[in-house]
């Protein structure tokens, strides 16, 4: 009875240790903007040259699962580890399925082609590591995704699928 009883609570132990580190990754937040995925490391050797280089191609990808509530990105704000920040300060608006692609670079914002630019020429999101943050206009958080490139870009392209 005694052995049972260590058993049970060594279990119940490790369970709890289990439930208290879970990853901030798999945290649930209440909201309809979530990060449907990353292209972390651009295509290619990395060059932030604005007229040349490749920025553009690092992006991420930010959908509306709601299946009812139109979603207006001006406010929200996209950070990384490290501080680097984006804030949305036009109204970009995402119906219900829709997505925005964050780009890095400049170009032309465009709803129709569903990509906005930070119009920052230097990269944000780490080739190796990094943690995605995005925020609410009021300041609490609408989702947030760590990831390592052995950890979870198992097929090496540089992207990873979260929320798919």
């Amino acid at each position: 009875m005694h052995i049972r009883l260590v058993a049970t609570t060594a279990a119940v132990a490790g369970a709890l240790t289990a439930l208290t580190a879970v990853p901030a990754q798999a945290a649930e937040y209440d909201s309809a903007l979530k990060i449907r995925g990353i292209q972390y490391d651009a295509p290619g050797r990395d060059s932030n040259r604005c007229s040349t280089g490749n920025t553009d191609e690092e992006y991420l990808t930010i959908e509306n699962y709601s299946r009812s509530t139109t979603v207006n990105l001006k406010g929200y704000v996209v950070k990384d580890a490290a501080g680097n920040k984006f804030t949305f300060t036009a109204s970009h608006t995402l119906q219900p399925g829709d997505y925005v692609k964050l780009r890095g670079g400049n170009g032309s914002d465009s709803d129709t082609k569903n990509v906005v630019y930070r119009d920052n020429c230097n990269f944000m999101w780490n080739n190796d590591k990094d943690t995605i943050y995005v925020y609410k206009p009021s300041g609490s958080r609408a989702d947030v995704h760590s990831y390592t490139k052995s950890g979870y870009d198992k097929d090496g392209n540089g992207y990873i699928t979260y929320h798919g």
